[in-house]
C-alpha cells in the first residue's frame, strides 16, 4: 500500500513540477477570483496557501498568457472603479444651473 501512495505522490509532484507563480495575494477571495479567471480562460491553475498569503501557479508554458489575463482583468477593474467613482460625482451635479426660467 505504501508503494501506491508513493507512486501517486510522485506522479502528482511530477505533474506540477513545471508550475510557476503567476501572482500572489494576501486576500483569499482575490486569490480565488484569479484562480477562477485563469481556469475560465483554459489555463491550468493551482492555488497554494502560504504563510503570508496565497500564490496562484500555472504551467511555465502558460505564464505569459496568465500575466496578460490577470493584467487585463486588473485594468478592467481599475476602469470600472474609476467609472463608478465618476458616476457618484455626477450625482452631486447641480442641475438647477441649467434650467430655463420660464417665468
Amino acid at each position: 500500500m505504501t508503494r501506491n501512495w508513493q507512486k501517486t505522490r510522485k506522479s502528482h509532484a511530477n505533474k506540477h513540477q513545471n508550475y510557476v507563480i503567476a501572482t500572489s495575494t494576501t486576500d483569499h477571495e482575490q486569490a480565488r477570483e484569479y484562480e477562477a479567471l485563469l481556469k475560465n480562460s483554459d489555463v491550468p491553475t493551482l492555488m497554494l496557501e502560504e504563510n503570508r498569503g496565497f500564490s496562484i501557479l500555472v504551467p511555465e508554458e502558460n505564464i505569459d498568457e496568465a500575466h496578460v489575463i490577470i493584467e487585463s482583468q486588473d485594468a478592467y477593474e481599475d476602469f470600472y472603479d474609476y467609472a463608478v467613482g465618476d458616476e457618484d460625482q455626477d450625482n452631486n451635479f447641480d442641475d438647477e444651473l441649467f434650467t430655463d426660467d420660464l417665468e
